[in-house]
């Protein structure tokens, strides 16, 4: 299975070359504002793609999932959108979930502590693909806004569940892919068409997961991008 995985397009969509493949993933930040109309021009253009499935889960600036719920839901017939939600696609266990710790006032904030623990506690054992919108802590998190600001407790229920491949966006300074253990993580951000979409491959047999070249090495941080 080939996965093309974007995020924090915020309505920059018609500026990104997307490389086929057998399952496009957006992991949130597909607005600026978050209205209806914002998300309609998204998920119009994500009806454009040739990919077989498509996964969306919502990210801090997509308020229309908060506010009109049903009505954004509606715009994304045919694909799936996942909200502390798992799916299974061609074998594939997958899990989606919107949160991060608060962040500017947007939405899908919590505060740190026991409310992000209790979402990431729903996050289910044997699962291959988590799509989270924001990072765990110490990986893919560095901003320019404060040093490292993922979420240590999704690091650890991540490093309880170890799935083949964990992905996000949200912090856009920080993309790249990451293998820890068990699991491959990739900040997917897009950061509004500066960066590529990024594509793995997931191994039909082993159900291994891999970042497609063209890639490099930091060797500060053991990065492949």
């Amino acid at each position: 299975m080939r996965i093309v995985a974007v995020a924090d397009t915020h309505t920059f969509t018609h500026d990104l070359v997307v490389p086929e493949g057998d399952v496009f993933i957006h992991a949130g930040d597909i607005c600026r504002g978050g209205d209806l109309d914002e998300l309609r021009d998204a998920a119009e253009w994500m009806a454009g793609l040739p990919h077989r499935h498509k996964i969306v889960v919502a990210g801090n600036h997509d308020w229309a999932f908060v506010h009109e719920p049903a009505a954004a839901r509606g715009l994304f017939g045919g694909m799936h959108y996942l909200q502390d939600q798992a799916l299974e696609l061609d074998g594939v266990r997958f899990y989606g979930s919107p949160w991060q710790p608060e962040f500017n006032a947007w939405a899908f904030n919590l505060p740190r502590g026991r409310a992000l623990a209790e979402v990431w506690a729903k996050i289910p054992h044997d699962l291959d693909v988590l799509i989270t919108h924001g990072p765990p802590e110490g990986i893919g998190d560095r901003s320019s806004y404060g040093g490292r600001t993922g979420c240590a407790d999704l690091l650890r229920r991540v490093t309880e569940v170890a799935p083949r491949l964990h992905l996000y966006g949200h912090i856009h300074e920080d993309g790249g892919v990451w293998q820890r253990g068990a699991t491959l993580f990739g900040n997917v951000t897009t950061w509004e068409c500066e960066r590529a979409p990024t594509v793995f491959d997931l191994d039909g047999a082993t159900l291994t997961a891999v970042a497609v070249p063209p890639h490099g090495r930091r060797d500060d941080d053991d990065q492949t991008w």
